[in-house]
């Protein structure tokens, strides 16, 4: 897991993700076999308590890898133009 978060920011120890193996949030492909692989970490991330919070941090610390927040790299991309045009 990334070690930029702030110690303050104990949503990490809250997350579904905890108590599953974080290779699952972190698949070699988001296409072909991986894909399944990267449904079942979002399913999880849909069910976590602090899923705004992990996607916020995603968003802000531009995180490049890995599902976080119920969101792939891509998905995140397309957040941050979408809300960069928002702000501009």
């Amino acid at each position: 897991m990334n070690r930029l978060y702030h110690e303050s920011e104990d949503w990490v120890r809250q997350g579904a993700c905890r108590n599953y193996d974080p290779e699952l949030f972190f698949p070699v492909s988001t296409t072909g076999p991986g894909r399944e692989t990267v449904e079942l970490a979002k399913a999880i991330c849909r069910s976590c308590t602090v899923r705004r919070d992990c996607l916020r941090w995603a968003l802000r610390a531009g995180e490049a890898h890995g599902v976080w927040g119920a969101t792939t790299p891509e998905e995140r991309r397309y957040l941050r133009r979408e809300l960069s045009l928002t702000v501009n």
